[in-house]
């Protein structure tokens, strides 16, 4: 079978079932990474994307949903499928509003398991086009001068040239002169696509 694109990492410290898992993924084509604690796969230097974890709930040292946090707080952002033969609602719950994609109780089956891969890794694409956006959006907006961007702030709001004149206490002709700038140097060719380049970027409208 060929390898199907994706990488997926396990976390967890019963070997038998471990062994169990990484056999059901690498039956439906995927490549597996596996780790037996929170700890050794947080000091792992880097995830091959697309990607997901597989992450058992009760650990020795961090658990489940403390490495889910940990996650969070680092700005790693790998889909995850939380496995437990000790769950409870609250618990997945809770694990569901952090962004958990699954919560799979032991035993499960291979096919809701690969059904949660699956998704998992479809969600890990396009965060990865969300952040190649992003990058592709910010590195246009750094080619923009401190006073085009100031102006860009001001055009994604609405206003007028001469709104945004009054707002800068400059003149008509030298907004409209930055307004072409910034259009030019971002490609595009209405406001409508600037907000959207905006937004991709995280840049907010002036205020006022």
């Amino acid at each position: 079978m060929n390898t199907r694109k994706g990488r997926i990492y396990i976390v967890e410290d019963d070997p038998s079932f471990l062994k169990s898992v990484k056999r059901l993924i690498r039956a439906s084509g995927f490549k597996v990474a596996a780790f037996e604690s929170a700890d050794s796969f947080l000091s792992h230097s880097s995830v091959e994307r697309p990607a997901c974890l597989l992450l058992d709930v009760q650990l020795p040292g961090i658990d489940g949903l403390a490495m889910q946090q940990k996650l969070i707080d680092e700005g790693r952002d790998i889909p995850i499928i939380f496995m437990t033969g000790h769950g409870n609602i609250p618990m997945s719950v809770k694990a569901m509003k952090k962004g958990a994609v699954d919560f799979l109780p032991k035993p499960f089956e291979a096919k809701d398991l690969r059904d949660a891969v699956l998704m998992a890794l479809e969600r890990d694409k396009q965060n990865m086009q969300r952040e190649l956006q992003l990058k592709k959006a910010g590195s246009l907006i750094d080619t923009l001068t401190p006073r085009e961007k100031e102006v860009k702030r001001w055009v994604i709001t609405g206003k007028l040239n001469k709104q945004i004149a009054d707002a800068l206490g400059i003149t008509d002709k030298t907004v409209k002169v930055h307004r072409g700038r910034v259009m030019e140097k971002t490609g595009v060719t209405s406001v409508a696509e600037l907000v959207r380049l905006a937004e991709k970027a995280n840049i907010p409208p002036a205020l006022g």
